[in-house]
């Protein structure tokens, strides 16, 4: 069996989920022949897209993968053989014109939807917003959650209730950072920011007078490294298709304060403190309970241990070949 995984080509921006399917491919069985094909441009322009699209019609497989964000790929790919995951629709609730609204809707979901043989997404949230705004009939999406990457591991910590570090990854408009800084004024902390600042981001820092420090263009092993330094995970955002942080947080042991909203009660089930969003008396009140309540912490890194396993790289996997086998047989 033949698989081409399709990535995104990354930029300096965003995230890649180039990682999460890395992790996928190493638990896949012996008989796949998995094999990753990154564009030759970052998703950026029309000429670059189309060039794109066509390139990879000459890279299929017995299956082919979009593996996310370059949802346009499927155009020219085999629709029987294809398989789409679609991580979020963000871009419904971002601050952005009508118009880019329509034309991300048309050529990013509308069109591809129909243009592949299955659809996943990463949340039961992901696959309602999917199936409500897009007339997508629900029972064709299968929701296969994230995996850990193997590198996130049990690392034990001593708490530093005098100034916790406290690590915040991403840095999109979506991770309510704004309200974040301004929840932690006051707050005795270091504040660990993965991802770039604009110079808003660098004004609110300042006018909160957070102690803080940036980290860019991490590798794999970086990333594992700030988890392990840090005290806390916030991840109070205030929207998402799934929440990788938090898992990561669990698998290495470190206290997590995320949003009551879903998907992320549902990812982090009772493995999180919950706050609302939207109100910054609440992240402050969740922030300081966690720093100050060292029996809380501790529930909440023992719970965390266990809902970690829920999302192992073997058990995704599986969800994932379970699938391919299926496009298998239909296509016989």
């Amino acid at each position: 069996m033949k698989i081409t995984f399709f990535y995104q080509k990354p930029s300096r921006d965003r995230f890649s989920m180039m990682k999460v399917f890395d992790t996928v491919r190493k638990f896949l069985p012996a008989e796949v022949e998995g094999k990753v094909y990154i564009p030759k441009y970052v998703s950026k322009g029309i000429l670059p897209r189309i060039y794109d699209i066509i390139e990879v019609a000459f890279h299929q497989g017995d299956i082919n993968h979009i593996t996310g964000d370059v949802h346009f790929l499927s155009y020219l790919l085999k629709k029987n053989k294809t398989v789409l995951t679609i991580h979020d629709c963000v871009h419904l609730h971002s601050k952005i014109p009508r118009i880019s609204k329509i034309i991300i809707s048309i050529f990013w979901y509308i069109i591809p939807l129909r243009r592949a043989a299955y659809i996943t997404t990463i949340s039961e949230a992901s696959k309602k917003e999917i199936a409500v705004f897009y007339k997508y009939d629900p029972d064709k999406i299968v929701v296969i959650p994230n995996p850990i990457s193997p590198d996130f591991f049990y690392s034990k910590k001593i708490f530093n209730e005098r100034e916790p570090i406290i690590l915040q990854i991403g840095t999109a408009p979506n991770k309510n950072l704004f309200n974040l800084f301004k929840a932690l004024k006051g707050v005795s902390c270091h504040l660990h920011l993965v991802g770039h600042l604009d110079d808003n981001y660098i004004k609110a820092l300042g006018e909160s007078k957070i102690k803080y420090t940036n980290f860019t263009n991490l590798t794999d092993s970086q990333i594992v490294q700030r988890y392990q330094e840090c005290d806390l995970v916030s991840f109070i955002s205030n929207y998402e298709g799934f929440g990788v942080p938090i898992i990561e947080a669990n698998a290495v042991g470190r206290p997590v304060v995320t949003s009551n909203i879903s998907p992320l009660t549902e990812v982090a089930d009772n493995a999180a403190c919950f706050v609302d969003p939207y109100n910054i008396e609440s992240m402050r009140e969740g922030i300081l309970k966690v720093i100050k309540d060292k029996t809380y912490q501790d529930i909440l890194i023992k719970n965390g241990q266990i809902n970690a396993k829920r999302f192992s790289p073997q058990n995704i996997s599986d969800q994932y070949m379970k699938l391919y086998k299926q496009i298998i047989l239909d296509n016989r």
